[in-house]
């Protein structure tokens, strides 16, 4: 923590934490979602941290992606108008192609190796089934 007064850590030790493979929790403004969310570095998405999250956040279980990975997998919008209130830029989601193991796409080691493979800047987006989980 921060300080004695504060039940929230600092940047900087979240940062510290995030690097060495940690889940953080991320919270907003009580006037904006008031909401907390999950927060790990993808390449520390192993099964039981997939696993984890889905048991204890109970919601979407996303990747961020910069523009030209984005690009790179052919992730485009989900709809052609976001009519969201925060605009959020959902793109089609991707489960992991069948020749590398894929099946249902809904297992934490499925969705594991899939985020691994999507931040692997040799996969192309027929690495991947769409749309995925």
């Amino acid at each position: 923590m921060s300080n004695a007064q504060s039940p929230f850590s600092s940047i900087e030790s979240c940062l510290a934490d995030l690097r060495a493979g940690k889940m953080v929790i991320l919270t907003d403004d009580e006037n904006r979602e008031n909401e907390g969310d999950l927060v790990l570095p993808a390449e520390f998405a192993t099964p039981e941290a997939i696993t984890f999250m889905l048991q204890h956040a109970l919601g979407y279980l996303c990747l961020s992606l910069p523009e030209q990975d984005c690009d790179r997998l052919e992730l485009h919008p989900q709809s052609a108008t976001n009519t969201t209130t925060r605009g959020t830029a959902f793109t089609v989601s991707i489960d992991l192609h069948p020749k590398y193991g894929g099946t249902t796409g809904v297992s934490a080691k499925e969705r594991s190796k899939c985020i691994q493979m999507a931040i692997d800047p040799t996969r192309t987006a027929a690495d991947f089934v769409r749309p995925g989980h």
